[in-house]
């Protein structure tokens, strides 16, 4: 999608997810086989600089008071996902698959270590050594997060996703206590190549990854509704959905 503010993507994702959820009542209690419901839905999105902040988090874990954020140009937003604060902004992947859990399989924890996998593998094919922290969410490089994940379901259809920090300016989580953490620091992938990395190229290897451990098929989608009414200007273009040829 390019670059889009994280509201109107937000508000974006709660159409989509509200569209499959209905899809999925109407085929209840008839013999339709739930795969061959309306395909899933895969957005990538760098957004402006905005913190946002889960519906368990605490806001204390922004140390800039928030009518001061204009200062740094960015905006906060208290969210409806999983987890605390974090930060997103230009140079950062923002992935948000809206997908029907009960088509794959129903387990959140599951769902979480598979997205954790798909970005675990694609650091790998930078020759960066990523992992997991026992008891903590996210993507890891040591004891720095590089990747961070928060999530929400609704009759087991997924929206928000992760954020991945590629050529992000880490600059701007020091106005936060990034998942409320205080512990732990963040990195990018940049600052672990030691060069500008093509934003392009890893969303290509994302998609490939996530189509490996999901054992989906990921293809170019011609329409989605919800997009073209709230994106007209990304209306049938090639950049509007996620796409790679597998």
């Amino acid at each position: 999608m390019g670059k889009a503010p994280y509201k109107s993507v937000w508000d974006l994702q709660t159409a989509i997810q509200q569209r499959l959820v209905d899809e999925k009542q109407q085929i209840e209690g008839n013999e339709s086989d739930p795969k061959h419901q309306s395909n899933e839905v895969f957005l990538f999105v760098e957004h402006p600089h905005v913190y946002t902040l889960g519906k368990n988090g605490k806001k204390k874990h922004l140390l800039k008071k928030v009518g001061q954020l204009s200062e740094i140009e960015a905006d906060f937003v208290e969210s409806d996902r999983g987890g605390d604060i974090t930060y997103h902004g230009p140079g950062q992947i923002v992935g948000y698959p809206i997908i029907d859990m009960e088509r794959h399989f129903t387990d959140i924890h599951k769902y979480m270590r598979y997205l954790e996998e798909v970005i675990i593998r694609t650091c790998a094919d930078y020759g960066i050594q990523a992992g997991r922290i026992d008891g903590l969410t996210g993507v890891w490089i040591e004891d720095r997060k590089v990747c961070a994940l928060g999530v929400r379901c609704s009759r087991w259809v997924t929206m928000h996703g992760f954020a991945l920090n590629v050529n992000t300016d880490l600059s701007y989580f020091k106005h936060i206590i990034p998942c409320g953490i205080r512990e732990k620091e963040v990195t990018a992938m940049q600052e672990l190549a030691g060069h500008l990395l093509d934003l392009q190229e890893i969303k290509k290897r994302i998609l490939y990854h996530f189509s490996a451990v999901f054992d989906v098929k990921i293809s170019q989608s011609g329409s989605l509704p919800e997009l073209d009414e709230q994106f007209p200007s990304l209306k049938n273009s090639e950049a509007a959905i996620a796409s790679t040829h597998l």
